[in-house]
């Protein structure tokens, strides 16, 4: 078998004239980043999903319909190891208004989108040449919350569980995290369950636990992180913990993002936007919970989406309003991080996402 190699692919706020999609080498030695290829021509490639198997990459974006109204859409990729190189497959249209979120199921066989404004998701095949197909479901959230900004469903994510029978649409509007019974083969979600959290939480991204019946999300609006207890028969979440993401004398405005755990499962780390840190804790193996370690600066400005390394001894921030990607140094034993001094500069990076490859 060959060996393989990592790579960190990069998506950004840009415009359609302008690059928006970096492929990149990353050294395992040091969380240096050495730029490979980049692709032009998608407005917006704010979020990214990696299929390892196939060497191919899914970009969201904005564009158009036939009547000029905005819509999603996804654009497939072979990304080429022996050249660094990004060839675009084709793009197609997923759900009916601009989405923030793409995930790719475990058995690669589908993508799930979800949008912010419209507060929908939608699920698209992934044909056997890699491209995506025509969007193949659609479900339009329904509701509201307590703050303005939740005058309307706002699906944020969509996460699979590991056992990939189960689909988590994380809904900043609603305070909600939907449960979707995933059929794959059929390319549908069919609703299941639901989890309420406190008014004005704001839930945005989601991680699972690598061993334990446990999932964490982290919400947006009132910068906290929520620990859930899982059942995985019966695709059931409930709450076990809400922990601030903040320290204690911060009073100033804050927006929580992204949230990741470490490949042991021993830490978890969330992007604070507005302190500009990420917070990270220690998870209790026995019941989830987490302890509070440290807010480590992120050396930049609306720190969006980051990524840890496969082996768990890095970090790569995107921060978008300083235009840079920040490599830290992660102790496996303590958890916390340090900087390396490598910084990466992007325009508006807001996603990171790693990569295996032959």
């Amino acid at each position: 078998m060959a060996s393989e190699h990592t790579y960190v692919f990069i998506g950004s706020y840009a415009e359609a004239d302008g690059p928006g999609v970096y492929a990149c080498a990353y050294d395992e030695e040091t969380g240096a980043l050495r730029p490979l290829d980049r692709a032009e021509g998608l407005r917006n490639p704010t979020f990214l999903a990696v299929n390892e198997a196939a060497g191919t990459l899914y970009a969201l974006f904005e564009k158009e319909d036939g009547e000029g109204r905005r819509c999603g859409a996804a654009a497939a990729f072979r990304f080429d190891p022996a050249t660094g190189s990004l060839r675009l497959l084709n793009e197609e249209i997923t759900v009916p208004s601009p989405t923030c979120h793409i995930a790719l199921d475990h058995s690669r066989q589908v993508v799930a989108v979800a949008s912010y404004h419209g507060g929908m998701v939608g699920l698209s095949p992934v044909l056997e040449d890699g491209t995506i197909g025509p969007v193949s479901d659609v479900h339009r959230h329904e509701g509201a919350s307590v703050l303005p900004v939740q005058s309307q469903a706002r699906a944020h994510s969509v996460t699979f569980d590991p056992a990939n029978r189960y689909a988590i649409a994380s809904d900043l509007g609603l305070d909600k995290l939907i449960v979707y019974k995933l059929d794959a083969a059929g390319r549908k979600l069919v609703p299941h369950g639901e989890t309420s959290i406190a008014p004005g939480s704001g839930p945005r991204h989601f991680a699972f636990h690598p061993s334990l019946p446990y999932g964490y999300g982290i919400n947006e609006l009132n910068s906290t992180i929520t620990v859930y207890a899982y059942d995985n028969e019966a695709g059931r979440l409930d709450v076990v913990q809400t922990v601030s993401t903040l320290p204690e004398d911060f009073s100033e405005d804050n927006a929580c993002a992204d949230i990741h755990l470490s490949p042991d499962g021993k830490f978890v780390y969330g992007s604070n936007r507005g302190h500009d840190s990420l917070a990270v804790y220690a998870v209790d193996f026995s019941t989830g919970r987490l302890t509070l370690v440290e807010h480590a600066p992120t050396l930049g400005g609306h720190p969006r989406n980051f990524a840890l390394s496969p082996d768990g001894r890095f970090a790569l921030v995107a921060n978008r309003d300083s235009d840079n990607v920040v490599t830290f140094a992660r102790d496996a034993a303590t958890g916390k991080l340090r900087p390396t001094g490598f910084e990466w500069q992007a325009s508006k990076p807001v996603c990171v996402q790693f990569a295996r490859l032959p």
